[in-house]
Formats: structure tokens, C-alpha cells, sequence
């Protein structure tokens, strides 16, 4: 919980550098004792998933008002919006991300979430704060406690943006739609950070130049024809498509990329059928893209798209395995 503690400090010193030193090391962690950490145990005990953070925006404005801060709610759906004005000066973003993951917690802390969800496909999830969006949020409001206190040390406007939906990539998107830049104005600097498992406790990581690559959601159904397993020859096994089109997809990046260039092609959920013995009609696939240059994502994105034919349905699936892969030349 201590990264509540370190993550705040640090957007402090970003923000107004003019305070900087162990009065203000000293001043955060006196807010952390005195309600940040059980505002972190609150935030981690009740997650919510893309679009469906209602209860977590409600306690993000609750909180960032009461330090004096104007609020806006709604914002791209679930999305915060709070403006800290303090004269003339820069405006100055500060981000935070705040929902879970369909995930059920099974680290056996006393404050571990038990949190079930129906998400936005109308599928009734687990739901748990496994990427850290708990311990952003809770630091953006310590940076607008500690702000507010100081406010002789700066001078400007500190934008604070409470984004829905960064599981699904689309939270953003949806606040920038619902005119974010239009009714609060263009930043001059944007702050931003991520916690990291992988590194120490209480340490501040910071890198120049790329630090993050872009992140797609690709969805895939293939179709096929049904029938009783005991019988294959008389369906299409989308199964068997599905299964070659996972093994194709690695493919991209180990033999169309080039060997530095990085790139990631996932498929974090495939689901298809309802039992043993029978052979679906069509199979889902869900994927994750990752690359670092806008050329590398449109050639993984466009290599996925060939290799999928995620506009056509069974025939032409059936005609690109035979005639291009020659995977299926049985059908």
C-alpha cells in the first residue's frame, strides 16, 4: 500500500516543484496515515469493471471535492473530471485509471475483494484491482490534498482525470468524444504513472523516450457448421479453424517483424461449444496487440486481419485456409 504513498509524493514534486523536500515527504505520509490507506483498502475491496465503475467515479468525486477541488461527473460515461484553479499558469493533466480486472482475488488479504459484476457484454464477472488502478487513484487524491495546502508554492490550473475503461482501451477515447478537451481545455503537460510488481517497494522508476506500446483489442468469431462429434465429416469444425488460426498468428511477429522490433500478438480467450460430442457452430476469439511503432501495428494488425479474414464468413475462410495456407485443403 506504501506505493500510494511514494506515487503521491511523486506527482507533488512534478506538479509544484517548489515545495519539494522532507516537509512534503513528511506531509503525504501523514495523509496516508490519516485516510489515504483506508481510502486504498476501499478502492481495492470494491473494484469495478470497464464502464461499470459507478460506485468508484461516486467516491473519486466524493473525495476530490472535498479537498476543495470543482468536480465534473459523467464524463465519457464513469468518467471524473476535477479542476484545481490557482491563478495564472500552465494547465496541467494529471491521470489516473480506474477500473478492475474480470479476475477473482485469491491473495487472502483481509481486504481482498469478494466482488462479482455483470460487465458490458451482460456476463456476470469476479472482479479485482490486479493492475495497480487502486493505487492510482488513491494517489491522485493525495496530489489534490497536498495541491490544495500548498497552494503559495504554484500557480494554474491542475486538471485531474478519473479515466474509465483502460482494460478495454476505450475510456479515453470516450471522454475525448464527449468533448474532455472542448469543456476543459487542451493541457500544456500531462502526468501520468503505472505501479510495477516487478520492482522494488518505494521506488521511483523513470525512463526517457518510449516507455509503453500501443494496446489493441481484436475480437475474431469464426463460423462453422454444427454436428455431433461421432461425426465430423457432416459440419465445419470451427474448432480446428480456431486452432490453426492461434498457431498462424505467432507467426507475425516471429517471421514478419523484424528481429528488434518489438511486438506482442495475445489471445487472452478463446470459447467455443457447449459440450463434449458436439462440434459448435462458431468459436470466439479475443486478442491483445502490442507494438511500438504506428508501422509495426498496422502490419500485426493487418497480418491478423489476412490471416483471420475477419470481415468474410465461412466461405471465405474455407477458400483462404485452402488456397493461401493450405491448412484445411479438406474443406
Amino acid at each position: 500500500m506504501k506505493h500510494a504513498f511514494v506515487a503521491t509524493f511523486l506527482m507533488v514534486l512534478c506538479v509544484a516543484p517548489l515545495h519539494a523536500g522532507q516537509d512534503l515527504a513528511e506531509a503525504v505520509g501523514n495523509d496516508y496515515d490519516e485516510s489515504l490507506g483506508e481510502l486504498f483498502v476501499w478502492f481495492h475491496s470494491h473494484p469495478e469493471l470497464s464502464f461499470r465503475e459507478y460506485e468508484t467515479a461516486a467516491r473519486l468525486a466524493e473525495e476530490l471535492r472535498a479537498t476543495g477541488v470543482e468536480v465534473t461527473e459523467g464524463v465519457g460515461g464513469t468518467g471524473v473530471v476535477g479542476m484545481l484553479r490557482n491563478g495564472e499558469g500552465p494547465l496541467v493533466m494529471v491521470r489516473a485509471d480506474m477500473d478492475g480486472l474480470p479476475i477473482r482475488e485469491d491473495t487472502g488479504l483481509a481486504y481482498s475483494s469478494t466482488v462479482t459484476q455483470v460487465d458490458i457484454t451482460g456476463v456476470e464477472q469476479p472482479v479485482m484491482h490486479a493492475c495497480g488502478h487502486d493505487v492510482h487513484v488513491t494517489s491522485m487524491v493525495g496530489t489534490a490534498k497536498q495541491l490544495v495546502a500548498m497552494r503559495d508554492s504554484w500557480s494554474g490550473t491542475v486538471m485531474f482525470v478519473g479515466q474509465p475503461a483502460e482494460e478495454r482501451v476505450g475510456g479515453a477515447k470516450a471522454m475525448i468524444e464527449d468533448g474532455l478537451y472542448d469543456r476543459f481545455g487542451v493541457p500544456d503537460y500531462a502526468l501520468a504513472f503505472h505501479v510495477s510488481a516487478g520492482d522494488p517497494a518505494g521506488k521511483v522508476m523513470i525512463a526517457g523516450g518510449l516507455i509503453a506500446s500501443s494496446a489493441d483489442s481484436v475480437d475474431i468469431t469464426v463460423y462453422g457448421i454444427g454436428a455431433h462429434g461421432a461425426s465430423p465429416h457432416k459440419g465445419k469444425d470451427p474448432v480446428y479453424i480456431a486452432a490453426q488460426i492461434v498457431v498462424a498468428l505467432q507467426s507475425l511477429v516471429s517471421r514478419e517483424l523484424a528481429p528488434l522490433e518489438p511486438g506482442v500478438v495475445t489471445v487472452g480467450s478463446i470459447h467455443g461449444g457447449t459440450k463434449h460430442n458436439i462440434i459448435p457452430d462458431e468459436v470466439k476469439l479475443q486478442l491483445t496487440v502490442r507494438a511500438d511503432s504506428q508501422a509495426a501495428r498496422e502490419k500485426l494488425l493487418s497480418g491478423i486481419e489476412r490471416i483471420a479474414m475477419l470481415k468474410h464468413g465461412i466461405e471465405d475462410i474455407r477458400y483462404f485456409w485452402a488456397n493461401d495456407l493450405r491448412f484445411l485443403e479438406q474443406f
